[in-house]
């Protein structure tokens, strides 16, 4: 039954304490404490006693009587009651309970409700921390958790939805926009099927530059026309792809003749107009109401960045820790944000969460919401795949590359000494240290020896040498591939961190630039530090323009960005995580048919190649713990939680304080502790405790104690700039073949020549190469190249061209060299041997001498030549094949074959 009912302002649930003291209470004290002040904050009105006959408009009716005994809470909107509530002490978990809620729906008389047995639509049971709910209009339906009670308006928007409506407009609406892939098509349809099976968590994994955006867009275009859902929360969690999404939904023809924004409204946060594109489009900042006070027939998207929703929700904190190219979210306001504010989540790059306090951040803002909830991503972890309950559907990398739909790239080693076995100064060294609050650098020669480790690189000691020696192995192959190619590879660098007076990525900007010597503008800084100019703006400009041609980031470009020029890309920075590592390495990955890109380059000088060689997409790598703060652990150890274990950590805490606090700090410890002797208070810490544990936890829970450990002085954090040790730093090109093995060139050349020796495949064009060339013929050709390059090792033209060191030559000549031991020789300088020996003893005419240079041209693009070829440019702008059979005396078609054995042997 529909009946529509006024629109109500929720405000935000209070934070709801539980302590020991809360166990001990009745169930109508915790009602009153907890679970009224959660439901007068999702604003229902009032909570009074049961009267009968009593008007009640907007009210939570406590005791309200039912045939099957007085129900907790009975929820009126306009007078009708919409839910039933059933509280329980915090001791309780509620999620069995929701069928005592039930029972209660059974016996109300008088509603104007029936949904089967039940004369309500609604229940919830709750202790006033956790919350289930389920919709009882559907027998199928499930019991779910949320993060609070719904509001008014929310329960008479869904008691007025027409799913039924909506399911059947999705089964029979057939998916067939015209732009979509195959793929595309068949993740919308795995998404909407779930749906459709009643699943409210679900993920899709797809490859990076595979298309998620368009996929996600044509999807919440369905989703809206159908009114399965109304309001869209996309979640990203960068400002630059909250940028990139809302632009891509602008350009995206949902129908025929209309862009999806002109369908729907779009809104995202607040962007400057330097950040967008240069297509224009206006994009609509998001009315503070449409969060606190969502309308039930109002349908928008909303796209915002991960970290501004959170601060919305829950207010701003600060970051664990930085690598100076952190979003600013210095305007974002905290706001009473309802649950049901969205009936649809999609998370962008779900996989977010390379720690746990990423993962948290993320897991908050999902689970405020009373919504279905969508990840994608194209790296699936198990932590995430547990969230989202499986992956629905998945596109992989490997599978885009043989469908075409994405390139693969040639991976080349950066092997340097400083960052495999770190660096050790010498006692009388000079070395320059760097004030990092300040940039003062005072030049100091050493009294002892200091050894750093690999971690310590970038992090407390930088080695110019070894920077500027890796630059110029990237450069190399860099300068070679702009030889060849005409242009330079656009690349991106991953630098450690870009953080005041200590900066790598600023470091390696400057090499850059002086060792390409093309100006600034062509190697360029990206990332969130507030020394970046408008960071968008130049994110816009590498993707659009030629310069900058390299961009040096730190995390800025390691997620969604699109920028399908990429060519290559820098390997600086270590990296621990496969998560982090397959999203930097995807950003190559997208074909650029304006450049005829075909592959892409991987520098690696850090081992991250070799250090996820064999590991699985579907990594079981759990996030990383952050560091719990000391006031948990000393409550831990009050409440006797691991008392033994929690003891070692705070004594492990004590003694890392004592390690960097001042003589400053020692001395406000001194009111707390003996002579402020922190080390010592650790040392003799669990015999305090076991001896007098009341005396001793009492000290360790004083306030000021607590803030004095958490934050005290510690000494000014230096720098060293080592310009004395030299590094030694060498690279290689390795192979990757089909299977993701990574070869040496001497182990991808053995491979190849004891396949051509033993020929295992028997593929007929090797044997007539080797042993009856004269048989040999364009399309014995052809056949050899596709299935040499569809073997495992990928034995393409190009990858033995690199292996063997020798650009000119081809796979006649490298064939044959394999089986034969012949030397390898320059394509050209085969087809002029080949050319010189037909011609020996012809006399040719001046006609005959054009065809020949013609003739010549192609067989230095492509070995052989058939009549066939003479239909093509060049040949056809001189008369095609009848003019020249005729110049050759209708003798042609056998020259060819003979210039063919010609240039083969």
């Amino acid at each position: 039954m529909k009946v529509k009912g006024k629109e109500e302002v929720p405000r935000r649930s209070p934070a709801i304490g539980v302590g020991s003291a809360a166990a001990g209470k009745d169930e109508a004290t915790i009602r009153k404490d907890n679970i009224d002040g959660a439901l007068l904050a999702a604003g229902w009105e009032r909570v009074i006693p049961y009267k009968r006959g009593e008007a009640v408009g907007t009210a939570a009716v406590e005791e309200n009587p039912t045939d099957n005994g007085p129900a907790d809470y009975v929820l009126y909107h306009d007078g009708e009651p919409l839910a039933i509530v059933e509280g329980k002490r915090p001791s309780l978990d509620p999620q069995n309970v929701v069928v005592q809620a039930e029972r209660y729906a059974r016996g109300m008389r008088g509603t104007p409700f029936s949904f089967g047995e039940y004369e309500v639509p609604f229940v919830y049971s709750t202790n006033g921390v956790k919350f289930w709910f389920r919709d009882l209009r559907r027998a199928t339906s499930r019991s779910r958790q949320v993060s609070g009670f719904h509001t008014p308006a929310a329960l008479r928007g869904m008691l007025g939805h027409d799913v039924a409506k909506a399911e059947r407009w999705l089964r029979t609406t057939p998916i067939d926009h015209r732009y979509l892939r195959p793929y595309q098509k068949a993740a919308i349809s795995s998404v909407e099927g779930a749906i459709l099976r009643g699943k409210r968590k679900m993920m899709v994994a797809m490859a990076t530059g595979t298309g998620k955006t368009v996929m996600a867009t044509e999807l919440v275009h369905r989703l809206l026309a159908s009114g399965m859902f109304r309001r869209v929360l996309f979640l990203v969690d960068r400002r630059a792809l909250a940028a990139q999404a809302v632009g891509a939904m602008a350009a995206f023809e949902a129908e025929p003749g209309l862009k999806f924004d002109r369908i729907y409204e779009v809104y995202s946060q607040q962007f400057r107009k330097e950040d967008l594109d240069e297509d224009a489009f206006d994009p609509r900042v998001l009315p503070n109401e449409y969060l606190t006070a969502p309308k039930a027939g109002r349908s928008f998207v909303y796209v915002s960045t991960v970290q501004r929703m959170r601060a919305n929700l829950f207010g701003l904190e600060a970051d664990e820790e930085e690598t100076g190219d952190e979003d600013d979210l210095s305007d974002a306001v905290r706001l009473s944000i309802p649950i049901d504010a969205f009936d649809l989540v999609i998370a962008d790059e779900c996989h977010r969460g390379y720690n746990t306090m990423d993962e948290s951040r993320w897991r908050a803002v999902l689970d405020h919401f009373d919504a279905v909830r969508i990840g994608l991503t194209a790296t699936p972890a198990k932590h995430t795949m547990a969230y989202f309950e499986g992956a629905v559907f998945t596109y992989d990398y490997e599978r885009a590359v043989r469908e075409g739909y994405l390139v693969d790239y040639d991976p080349v080693l950066i092997e340097s000494e400083v960052r495999a076995k770190g660096v050790s100064l010498k006692e009388g060294e000079g070395v320059s240290v760097v004030d990092t609050t300040t940039g003062e650098v005072a030049f100091e020669q050493l009294e002892d020896e200091i050894e750093f480790s690999t971690s310590d690189i970038e992090r407390a000691l930088t080695v110019p040498d070894s920077n500027r020696k890796i630059v110029r192995e990237f450069l190399k192959y860099a300068d070679e591939f702009e030889r060849e190619r005409g242009h330079f590879p656009k690349t991106i660098v991953f630098a450690c961190n870009d953080l005041p007076h200590r900066s790598h990525a600023d470091q390696l900007v400057e090499i850059l630039r002086d060792e390409c010597g093309r100006g600034d503008d062509f190697v360029q800084k990206i990332t969130g530090n507030p020394t970046v100019d408008r960071p968008l703006e130049r994110i816009r400009e590498f993707r659009n323009r030629p310069e900058p041609a390299i961009a040096v980031t730190v995390d800025m470009l390691t997620t969604g960005v699109d920028i399908p020029s990429v060519e290559a890309i820098l390997f600086a920075r270590p990296v621990r995580s496969r998560i982090l590592f397959e999203q930097m390495l995807g950003r190559g990955t997208r074909k650029c048919p304006d450049i005829h890109k075909d592959r892409f380059m991987v520098f690696d000088a850090v081992g991250a190649l070799e250090l996820f060689r064999n590991r699985s997409s579907f990594t079981a790598e759990p996030p990383s713990r952050p560091t719990r703060p000391l006031k948990d652990i000393i409550e831990a150890i009050d409440n006797n939680q691991d008392r033994k274990y929690n003891v070692k950590v705070l004594v492990r805490r004590l003694q890392r304080v004592n390690k960097r606090i001042t003589r400053e700090g020692r001395d406000a410890l001194a009111t707390f502790i003996p002579d402020g002797d922190i080390g010592r208070f650790a040392e003799h810490l669990p015999e305090m405790i076991e001896r007098g544990f009341v005396t001793t936890m009492a000290l360790l829970k004083e306030p000021r104690l607590q803030a004095m450990l958490e934050d005290y002085p510690r000494p000014p954090v230096t720098f060293i700039v080592a310009n004395g040790p030299e590094d030694t730093v060498t690279s290689k090109a390795v192979f990757r073949t089909h299977d993701g093995r990574e070869l040496k060139p001497e182990d991808y050349i053995q491979a190849f020549e004891r396949f051509v020796r033993e020929n295992p495949d028997h593929i007929a064009a090797i044997t007539l190469l080797v042993n009856n060339p004269g048989q040999f013929t364009p399309a014995a050709l052809e056949e050899l190249r596709a299935k040499l390059a569809a073997r495992e090792e990928n034995f393409s033209e190009d990858n033995l061209r690199r292996a063997y060191d020798h650009a000119p030559t081809d796979i006649i000549s490298m064939v044959r060299h394999a089986a034969l031991g012949e030397e390898l020789v320059p394509t050209h300088e085969r087809v002029r041997r080949g050319l010189e020996r037909v011609r020996a003893g012809l006399t040719l005419t001046p006609q005959q001498e054009q065809w020949f240079v013609l003739i010549e041209d192609h067989l230095s693009h492509n070995l052989l030549i058939t009549k066939e070829n003479f239909a093509t440019i060049p040949f056809s702008r001189h008369g095609a094949w009848r003019k020249a059979d005729a110049d050759f005396g209708g003798n042609l078609e056998p020259l060819l074959k003979k210039i063919n054995e010609a240039v083969i042997l």
